[in-house]
This record gives C-alpha cells, sequence and structure tokens, in this order.
C-alpha cells in the first residue's frame, strides 16, 4: 500500500513482520519437553485490554503462520518437490527431498522435519482465545469484532493442525496455552481425532468470518470498516468464508470424505462472487497474479502475501529463489537455477495430443516449434527455466536484487474446481467431473477432454492439476490423494500402507519428550 510517506498510519503487515522475526527466535530456543518455545509477545496476563492489542495479537497470529510455511521454502519442501516434478541441479540436500530420502543428514531436512514451528503458532492462538474477551473492556473493541477476531483464530489453529497431519500424520493436539515454553509431555493424537477437531472448528467457525473483510454487510454482522482499513487493505490476509470452507473441503478430500468434499466445494463455487473470485486468466496467473502487492488478488482464496511496499521482500518464502536464473526476458545474477523440471517431465505433463494450450504447448502443426511458453522459459537449452511464478522485487521483469514478493498461495477458484471434480469422479458423476476439469481447459485455451468409453476420469482430473497448479505446492498431495484413489501402483501402496507419507520426526523433538517414537516408517 502506498502512502505519502509523512501519513502515519495502522500497517497490519509490519505487525506480520514482526512476528516473523519472532519465530525465528522461537525455532532457535530450546524445550525439555514437546520442544514448543512460548508465543512471548501473547504470554503477559495483562496484554489483552485493548483494541490495539486484540489487533496486533490477531495479525500476529498469521505472521506466525507464514513464518512458518516460509522457512527454508518448507511449503514447496513438504507439498511440490517430495516425489514431484522437480529435479535439483547441483545441490543434494534438495534432491535428497526430491527422491523422498527424508533420513539423510543434512540441515534443512533436520529442519523440515521439526514441527515447533506450528506449535509456536498453536500457542500464540491458544493464548490469544484465552485471553482476548479482555479487550471488550474497551468500549471500541465490539461484540463484533471479538466475535470475528475469536472465529479467525480458531480458524488459523484449525488451519495448522490440518498442515501438521498432512506432514506427520498423528500428532499431539494441544487446546489450552502453555507459558514459558514448559509444555507437559503430551502423546500424539490419531490422525482422525485431530482432523475431528479440526473439522468442528472450522465448521463453527465459517459462518461467522465475512465474505469480504469491510464490505458492504446488509446484516451488520461485521464490523464495517474493519480496524479501520479498506478491503482492498485486508486483501490476502485475513481467511475469509471462502477461505475455510477450502480449508474444510481439503480436511474432507485428505479423509476421502467425498460427499463432503462435493458440499464445501459446491458452496465455495456457488459463492464466489460474493468475495469477487473469479477464475484466474493464464496471462494474469504468470505476471500479477502471484505478486503480493497486487491489488486485485481477491482470487488468493486462502493465501499469504508479501507486501513489497510493506518492507516485506525477502529472499526465503518463494520458489523463484530456487527455479530462477538469467534468461534472454529476465535479468538474474545467476545462469543456472537451483532446480528445474527436466523437458521428459514437461512432455509428459503437457503431451502434444493437447495442443495450444497456452501454459506450455506446442504448435501442432510443427512439433520442434514452441507455441506458448507462459510456464517455461530456455526449453531448448539443457536445463529449462520454471518462470509461472516470478515476482522478483515486486515485478517480473529483474532478479537483480533476488528478493521476491510472490504470496505462498494455499488456494484460488481453479484448485476448487478440480478438487469437485475429483470428488464427482469419484463418486461417480464422470460428466460433472468432466465439466469442471474443461472449465479450467478452457481457461487455458486448451481443448476440451471428450467423455468416452474407458476413460479415466480420475487420472484425466490429476494430469489436469498437475498442469494447473505446478509450483504451487500441491504436487505431493495430489500423488497421495490418487493412490489412495486408484491403489494401482505397488511402491506408492506400500507407502500408504507403512506411513511412509508422512515425514519423519526431528531428534531434537524426540529428545524432549518421551511420549512421542519415531514415525515408524523411518526407524
Amino acid at each position: 500500500m502506498a502512502t505519502d510517506k509523512n501519513t502515519k498510519i495502522f500497517n497490519p503487515m509490519r505487525i506480520v513482520f514482526a512476528a516473523i522475526v519472532a519465530v525465528s527466535l522461537f525455532t532457535t530456543g530450546c524445550n525439555k519437553q514437546l520442544d514448543i518455545d512460548s508465543t512471548r509477545q501473547e504470554n503477559e496476563e495483562g496484554h489483552y485490554t485493548k483494541f490495539e492489542d486484540a489487533r496486533s495479537g490477531l495479525i500476529g497470529l498469521y505472521g506466525l503462520f507464514r513464518a512458518a510455511i516460509a522457512e527454508n521454502n518448507a511449503h514447496w519442501m513438504w507439498g511440490e518437490f517430495r516425489m514431484g516434478d522437480f529435479t535439483s541441479v547441483s545441490r543434494p540436500d534438495l534432491q535428497a527431498v526430491m527422491d523422498n530420502n527424508l533420513n539423510a543428514t543434512y540441515p534443512i531436512i533436520e529442519s523440515l522435519t521439526n514441527w515447533r514451528r506450528f506449535y509456536a503458532v498453536i500457542n500464540a492462538c491458544n493464548i490469544f482465545l484465552e485471553r482476548v474477551d479482555g479487550c471488550l473492556e474497551d468500549k471500541r473493541y465490539t461484540e463484533a469484532y471479538y466475535k470475528l477476531d475469536v472465529a479467525q483464530a480458531r480458524t488459523i489453529r484449525a488451519f495448522v493442525y490440518f498442515y501438521l497431519v498432512r506432514i506427520w500424520g498423528d500428532v499431539p493436539l494441544i487446546t489450552s496455552s502453555q507459558d514459558g515454553g514448559e509444555f507437559p509431555e503430551v502423546a500424539r493424537s490419531s490422525e482422525t481425532t485431530v482432523l475431528a477437531f479440526a473439522e468442528k472448528e472450522l465448521q463453527e467457525a465459517a459462518p461467522r468470518l465475512p465474505y469480504i473483510y469491510s464490505g458492504v454487510d446488509p446484516e451488520q454482522k461485521f464490523p464495517n470498516n474493519y480496524y479501520g482499513q479498506s478491503a482492498a487493505q485486508w486483501l490476502n490476509a485475513p481467511i475469509t468464508r471462502l477461505g475455510a470452507y477450502a480449508i474444510l473441503a481439503h480436511i474432507a478430500a485428505w479423509q476421502s470424505h467425498y460427499l463432503d468434499v462435493l458440499t464445501y466445494t459446491d458452496f465455495i463455487v456457488n459463492n464466489a462472487s460474493k468475495a469477487n473470485v473469479t477464475a484466474v486468466t493464464t496471462a494474469s496467473l504468470v505476471s500479477t497474479f502471484f505478486n503480493g502487492a497486487t491489488a486485485n488478488n481477491y482470487n488468493q482464496i486462502v493465501s499469504f502475501k508479501f507486501d513489497k511496499f510493506d518492507g516485506e521482500s525477502t529472499t526465503d518464502g518463494h520458489i523463484e529463489s530456487l527455479t530462477l536464473a538469467n534468461t534472454a526476458t529476465f535479468y538474474m545474477s545467476r545462469n543456472i537455477p537451483d532446480i528445474y523440471v527436466t523437458k521428459a517431465k514437461i512432455s509428459e505433463a503437457f503431451p502434444a495430443e493437447y495442443p495450444n494450450d497456452q501454459r506450455f504447448g506446442v504448435d501442432p502443426d510443427s512439433k520442434a516449434q514452441l507455441y506458448y511458453t507462459n510456464y517455461f522459459e530456455n526449453y531448448n537449452s539443457l536445463i529449462p527455466i520454471f518462470k509461472k511464478i516470478r515476482i522478483a522485487d515486486g515485478t517480473t521483469s529483474t532478479g537483480k536484487f533476488a528478493v521476491f514478493n510472490s504470496a505462498i498461495v494455499f488456494t484460488r477458484l481453479e484448485e476448487i474446481r478440480l478438487l469437485r471434480a475429483e470428488a464427482n469422479a469419484v463418486l461417480g458423476y464422470p460428466v460433472q467431473a468432466l465439466t469442471d476439469v474443461n472449465s479450467v481447459r478452457s481457461n487455458r485455451g486448451a481443448p476440451g477432454i471428450a467423455m468416452s468409453e474407458g476413460k479415466d476420469v480420475v487420472l484425466e482430473i490429476f494430469a489436469e492439476r498437475r498442469r494447473e497448479l505446478m509450483g504451487e505446492g500441491w504436487r505431493w498431495y495430489d500423488l497421495v490423494r490418487y493412490n489412495r484413489i486408484k491403489r494401482n501402483n505397488p511402491a506408492f501402496n506400500a507407502l500408504l500402507d507403512q506411513g511412509g507419507i508422512y515425514w519423519p520426526l526431528a531428534q531434537q523433538v524426540l529428545n524432549r519428550n518421551s511420549k512421542l517414537t519415531q514415525n515408524p516408517y523411518w526407524q
């Protein structure tokens, strides 16, 4: 948000930045129990007494969450690179993740197997929920503010538990705060129990969230000018009603509860206009969509932004820091990226039988001539450059300073449509499933997929997810869900049956809690 330099306004994202610094401090401390450090800016008894305390406490939760998934590009390490489409050029630590060699002794893997970053967020949420009612003493902090803020904190906590379960399976379920980092030794709760808790929290919180923050509210249910900021200021920051239902949809999909998936995704698609959510054009997808400073980002249904104008350019937490290199259209100080998608993988994902795909397509009249290169550049070189997400220092033209601003986008409308297609296919409605798939394909200039006898609709859906969502953090989780449905890959079946889909636990975590044991697959 650009303002006159002499104008003093509340900048919520500066609190987010402070929270990122705070979580970095948390993850370097020691804890002799569950290895969770206290949220020190939240743990004073008299902290929650004013309007401003609630505001800073809530924004801090988002900041802690963003820091947890951004550190070491963890969002992509967990969800995109593991057994996915990317290959490391010369970094064995990254290749170990890509090869599912998660017992390898690299600092980055030690960091990725440590869950304390998430429990720092959970503890902050618990403290907020226990103490924010003290702010009601301030007459400016109305009941409407209180109910909305509590709904957000419950949503964030549920979302964190979903992340934890997808990564480690059974995890400790902690719903009360602990000061000073001294947590009792807590055993894991089952994945089913934790997801049931998260689902219940979201079901209760979602209807209490607005479609748009600081939007027009005919029922006067939500604050009209939330914390004194316009709707544009709150883009991509608080989780909306559609965002909560999107998380619910994925919790249901992870458990193979596809009737629930259909219910939640139907709600999102049918109510998208209330949140100003639309399909994203290809031109926008590869230019402005991922920009954390872009004004028109209602289409990021759930995301964590990095706004250049709020001083949030960073080197970590962006896939570009690994994928970009110098090309004819983009200046960067290095000539070779850390990771890339091989030509074989590109051809596999974008087969020549589907020409005119704006993401990456081949001219059907001349297979040697590239037709669209929105996702990739330097295709004719040995190492193609993945350029779909390219927001360097607030622009898409230069990486001179090697700092980035792309948002971490959890979901958007195209992803939700493909998730609904998945549900319809599993439930026996292939025609409806392909309708959603072809809606996405049409938006990318690609021909529709016709329904024919023997067509493997589930395979087509996940192939489309691979194309559309490449680089966004879905590939590994999609592989898990696909193989749960199909059960036709013996090697992956072994991962499913033996708990190999989950990550091992860092030895540091195990050393601090005698009730925890290593995930059996990694023992």
